[in-house]
């Protein structure tokens, strides 16, 4: 019979395989082309490409190449499960990824540890990183700000941490009747790809207001891009059309005409 001390690690034992195999399923679960997530995979997909083309043309590199992205430091803030990590440290880029939820860090560095993929995973805020100097050459910052209160100060945190001649990447809503038809009521109420109450319209970002949070501290707006959804196909891709959900690219100067 096993005493008290044995009983307890042994149950300590049992909880951890539980929590590990759960784990495992969730991110299991999040990859699963035809599982409850495969909305999210293939607006994320599209997202990817677009994200993939504006750094390889941003830093002149060629993405026929195995590792285009080898000696890039990338920062994903807001980084969820990894999907956007993943793909990026696997062709060579130095990847950091941070995001408020412990949860997330979870799954996502056990998926990249499966498969051996380098990533810098932190449960942390960006306004926790050091702040002395900038650190990266590429920050994304993907479907967040629409979820924070201090809009500005996410804006100039990503600045500031980003090198001279860097490229950031801000993906959000637009806020627009469109947008709340059919980012509110038809992804929530309607197709229930998203849980009622993710998110609030008065949060919503112009890309002017973007652009306009981005000016004091010294980058300019490159281009905007669209996504749009086909009901029909079911698919997502790249659009002129920035009613809803868009990207926007915007660049830091060199440091030389960054002290000019």
């Amino acid at each position: 019979m096993l005493d008290k001390s044995q009983l307890s690690r042994f149950k300590t034992k049992i909880d951890s395989q539980t929590e590990i195999a759960k784990f495992d399923a969730l991110a299991k679960e999040w990859r699963d082309p035809r599982g409850k997530f495969k909305h999210v995979l293939g607006f994320n997909q599209t997202r990817l490409t677009a994200i993939e083309d504006q750094i390889a043309s941003h830093f002149n590199r060629d993405l026929t190449q195995d590792i285009p992205f080898d000696g890039l430091s990338l920062l994903d803030i807001g980084c969820g499960v990894g999907l956007l990590c993943e793909p990026l440290a696997s062709q060579g880029a130095q990847v950091t990824g941070i995001d408020a939820s412990e949860h997330n860090i979870t799954l996502a560095c056990r998926h990249a540890n499966s498969w051996s993929i380098p990533i810098d995973y932190r449960h942390c805020l960006a306004s926790d990183l050091p702040g002395d100097q900038p650190q990266y050459d590429v920050i994304l910052n993907t479907e967040v700000i629409e979820h924070v209160e201090d809009q500005a100060a996410l804006v100039a945190t990503c600045c500031h941490l980003l090198k001279p001649g860097g490229l950031l990447v801000m993906a959000t809503l637009n806020r627009t009747l469109r947008s709340y038809i059919i980012g509110i009521v038809g992804a929530e109420y309607i197709m229930r790809y998203l849980p009622i109450g993710t998110h609030d319209w008065h949060h919503f970002v112009t890309p002017k207001e973007l652009d306009e949070m981005l000016t004091p501290h010294g980058l300019s707006t490159k281009a905007v891009e669209g996504m749009v959804f086909n009901p029909f196909t079911r698919r997502w891709k790249l659009s002129s059309n920035s009613a809803v959900n868009y990207l926007l690219y915007a660049s830091k100067p060199p440091s030389g005409l960054l002290e000019a």
